[in-house]
């Protein structure tokens, strides 16, 4: 193999140990060798001048963009997906599910498996989420109740199996009678529960967590909320502390303080952003299709007809700079939530989330005003901006 080095020096570099300021990162065949001060003389440095270069996004919970779903059954789907979210830092993503037919769903599951083993445009495929199918009908959402289904280890083996093994997480309502032996079988597969779109009450999500779940689907939308007699499924998984919290920082699915209080009570490190983004994102304003139900989008919110919320057109760049914005969150650690957090969850915390020795060389590179100018992927350009078209040659 042909010796592939270089370093990439930045204004601001963020590591897993802080940001640093006019530091270097050696970067030799796609892995992260060195971040240093000081480059050594023979190895070319490509100045990234005032930018920041950020370990790359990973969005563990998106069902679309540009015009494409997961749902589409399509490989062509992913690969715009994939496309779409480089543009936005992102460097691989969960592809997930909404509750549809029962065949649809295992044709959805079977295309994620496909991706996940394929060499897409932009982000990796990471794996398969499943958003759908195991709900009760009080926190549906944008969820089509007559597509719901009991969860049993039937279908579990049969998703597992459509996605070739690549399921990595399932959201599922807690409330039913074999719940925790479905969340048993579940963690014998390596696979990771989360709890949402329920009617759960707090001692039933405290079983839950206690059995094996993991956190909160989109914490507080789709799940029975906090009140000063019953704290809920949202109170059971703030106050649960190996809980992971996912978290649309939009402005619209949370109020900002709701958000402080999210950040105070789980801390950084189990604060997960996701866009939740629907086929609608990097588009105008129109009438769109999630899953089984139409979705209307005004000002960039989507909605059912009913006035649900119905995922949102967010991407992770932004939501790390609302959540600093609106929740003065400190900018590395909302980064981090954005890529160290989700990397951590999914197991990938070796490779993925941070700049640090040994990891992939995969980041993303945003001026001063939090706007994504290039994005690399082990070590190669995926996307880069007009003004960064040369990186590509630069690196090689």
């Amino acid at each position: 193999m042909t010796e592939h080095r270089y370093y990439l020096k930045a204004k601001q570099v963020f590591t897993e140990a802080g940001i640093k300021a006019n530091h270097y990162v050696l970067v030799d065949n796609g892995v992260i060798k060195e971040i240093t001060d000081i480059a050594t003389a023979d190895i070319k440095v490509i100045d990234l001048g005032d930018n920041q270069l950020l370990p790359g996004f990973i969005d563990m919970h998106i069902h679309g963009r540009e015009g494409c779903d997961v749902m589409d059954g399509k490989l062509s789907s992913l690969n715009t997906i994939s496309k779409s979210l480089a543009q936005h830092g992102v460097v691989g993503y969960l592809a997930t599910t909404v509750t549809a037919k029962w065949q649809d769903s295992l044709q959805a599951f079977s295309v994620i498996g496909e991706a996940a083993h394929a060499s897409l445009d932009g982000a990796k495929v990471l794996g398969a989420y499943n958003e759908g199918l195991f709900f009760t009908d009080e926190h549906k959402g944008a969820h089509n109740e007559n597509f719901f289904l009991r969860l049993n280890k039937e279908r579990i083996d049969a998703i597992y199996k459509a996605s070739q093994g690549t399921l990595k997480v399932v959201a599922m309502a807690p409330e039913f009678e074999d719940s925790k032996e479905m969340i048993t079988y579940l963690d014998s597969l390596g696979v990771k529960v989360m709890l949402g779109h329920t009617n759960a009450t707090y001692q039933q999500t405290v079983d839950a967590l206690d059995a094996g779940a993991c956190g909160g689907v989109h914490i507080f939308n789709g799940m029975s909320g906090i009140h000063h007699r019953d704290p809920g499924c949202a109170g059971a998984v703030l106050m649960n502390a190996n809980a992971l919290a996912e978290v649309i920082a939009d402005g619209v699915h949370l109020h900002p303080t709701i958000m402080q209080m999210i950040y105070k009570l789980k801390g950084p490190k189990k604060m997960a952003l996701i866009s939740d983004c629907i086929n609608a994102g990097g588009f105008s304003d129109g009438t769109y299709r999630l899953g089984e139900l139409d979705v209307y989008v005004k000002d960039s919110v989507a909605r059912t007809a009913s006035g649900s919320l119905a995922g949102s057109t967010l991407t992770l760049d932004k939501a790390i700079k609302n959540l600093t914005e609106l929740a003065q969150v400190p900018l590395l650690e909302a980064v981090h939530m954005a890529s160290l957090v989700p990397a951590t969850f999914l197991g990938l915390g070796d490779k993925l989330g941070s700049i640090a020795v040994n990891k992939q060389a995969s980041f993303a590179i945003l001026n001063e005003d939090q706007q994504v100018q290039a994005t690399i992927i082990d070590g190669k350009v995926v996307f880069a901006q007009e003004n960064f078209h040369s990186l590509a040659a630069l690196i090689g």
